[in-house]
């Protein structure tokens, strides 16, 4: 059987990301953050490793930054909760796993893909979530564990209020704080996967795209893998990562083309802010989004990038 080449794609976030808002240092910060995550999960790949553990190493490690808005770094809901979303999807027989709502659990991403494999089910959620982590054997961190004092003082500024806040923005509206990861393994599967602590002062058990298979994850071997990161609302609506899928298998579209079209018209057609990164069979890359920037990584065996801004 021919080898594929092997690509692996992260992001950490899209929005208002300004430059003039943004220090050496914490620029520096998150460069390394993204160059560890990508290395991490191409090593994987290297290795002749699956596309489904590459994604779930990488974005286990942007879970365990509190720089990204997911796992450790996870913002506060209006009851000063972490509530978090993650879900893992592979493109050979597209089976996924996803869980909304949970607490205490340091990496959801692993919960999304035993949810996947040792489950008949796709989704849990909040309680019966973290039961079935229980009977699976998880680890439940102490709510210390997830406390980091910008994401404290962005809640307390919105505290009492009925305003939320997206991540990554000095914008009250425009902070699109989540992770994901896309990749080709050697023998052609796709997979995707995608986490989030959601909005800054969410109530209701508010849950975005993240977790919802076709809206923030989709992988498909005859297609794309793609991990989305924006105005969760929109990503739902649109059915954002399966809207590309689709416009690849039905209208013969190019990955680049594909993630244009979805971003750039119909996304914004409706109102919807933030970005994606995808990629598909032949190991093509596109980290595509209409906001001021989006913490990003790839690498294939021809070269690798990490950005921030446009």
């Amino acid at each position: 059987m021919q080898a594929h080449k092997i690509a692996l794609a992260i992001h950490g976030g899209a929005g208002t990301i300004l430059k003039s808002s943004m220090t050496a240092d914490k620029e520096k910060a998150y460069q390394s953050a993204l160059k560890i995550a990508l290395e991490q999960g191409y090593q994987v790949l290297e290795n002749g490793g699956s596309a489904l553990d590459a994604v779930e190493v990488a974005v286990c490690f942007l879970e365990d930054s509190p720089l990204f808005n997911a796992g450790k770094g996870s913002v506060f809901s209006a009851e000063g909760r972490h509530e978090m979303d993650a879900s893992i999807m592979e493109g050979q027989k597209l089976m996924a796993g996803a869980v909304c709502s949970v607490e205490g659990l340091a990496n959801p991403v692993r919960l999304a893909r035993r949810v996947m494999e040792q489950s008949d089910h796709v989704m849990l959620a909040n309680k019966g979530a973290e039961q079935f982590a229980r009977e699976q054997g998880f680890e439940f961190e102490k709510a210390a564990y997830f406390h980091d004092e910008y994401r404290f003082q962005q809640w307390q500024a919105l505290r009492g209020s009925d305003k939320f806040q997206l991540d990554h923005s000095s914008k009250k509206d425009e902070k699109f704080g989540t992770v994901g990861a896309v990749a080709l393994d050697s023998t052609g599967c796709l997979a995707a996967a995608t986490s989030t602590g959601g909005m800054t002062n969410k109530k209701y058990g508010r849950i975005g795209d993240s977790p919802i298979i076709g809206a923030g994850t989709y992988a498909n071997n005859t297609t794309a893998a793609i991990s989305c990161t924006g105005s969760g609302e929109f990503f739902i609506r649109g059915v954002v990562a399966y809207d590309v899928s689709c416009l690849i298998e039905y209208k013969g579209l190019s990955l680049k083309d594909a993630c244009r079209e979805v971003v750039h018209q119909r996304l914004q057609k409706i109102g919807g802010d933030g970005g994606l990164i995808a990629v598909d069979t032949q190991g093509n890359i596109v980290l595509d989004f209409n906001t001021e920037g989006m913490y990003r990584g790839w690498k294939t065996p021809q070269g690798h990038g990490i950005e921030i801004y446009k």
